[in-house]
């Protein structure tokens, strides 16, 4: 079975009838997937303005990390939970959708990033964690996760907007 069709089967089953036709279940997992977004956004970006050498300065690297990854894992389990739960209520629409899937490669190379920099430059943070400003390698770390994750949103956000459709009758 292809993607495609697994897509259309997908699309049939009760649940996701249900979910897209649902009053108040697709709108509260449309603000869960916000609010956690938010969550999650907000912690990373104070880890990568720290990694940017432009905030926290004063505090280590490690600290920073240390203290806001985790809340920060927790948004993003949630949000992917209701990202899933967001794609099942409508898989047709999302997968002919190109903005989603430049959001799923972008994802894709969010999670290279964040392997790359916790495998390799985080593994010697011990010698450059109270620096004001960190290695270029870490900076260009943070600066790569911040364009990547804002890129996602932006894409998130367009995909209301597929101006490739055609319109009905066209």
């Amino acid at each position: 079975m292809n993607f495609s069709a697994f897509v259309q089967w997908l699309d049939a089953t009760p649940g996701s009838v249900a979910l897209r036709e649902s009053m108040l279940g697709y709108p509260m997992i449309e603000t869960m997937h916000v609010l956690t977004l938010c969550l999650f956004l907000g912690m990373i970006a104070l880890v990568d303005l720290r990694l940017l050498g432009l905030g926290f300065q004063s505090i280590p690297v490690s600290e920073v990390a240390g203290r806001l990854l985790p809340i920060g894992l927790a948004g993003f389990v949630l949000m992917a939970v209701s990202g899933a739960l967001l794609f099942y209520s409508g898989p047709i629409r999302a997968y002919g959708n190109i903005f989603f899937r430049i959001k799923m490669a972008l994802i894709m190379l969010t999670g290279i990033n964040a392997l790359v920099f916790h495998y390799t430059i985080y593994k010697r943070v011990a010698s450059w964690d109270r620096d004001p400003i960190p290695p270029l390698r870490a900076r260009l770390a943070g600066l790569c996760s911040l364009v990547l994750w804002s890129a996602v949103v932006v894409c998130g956000r367009m995909q209301a907007y597929n101006w490739f459709e055609k319109a009905p009758g066209a």
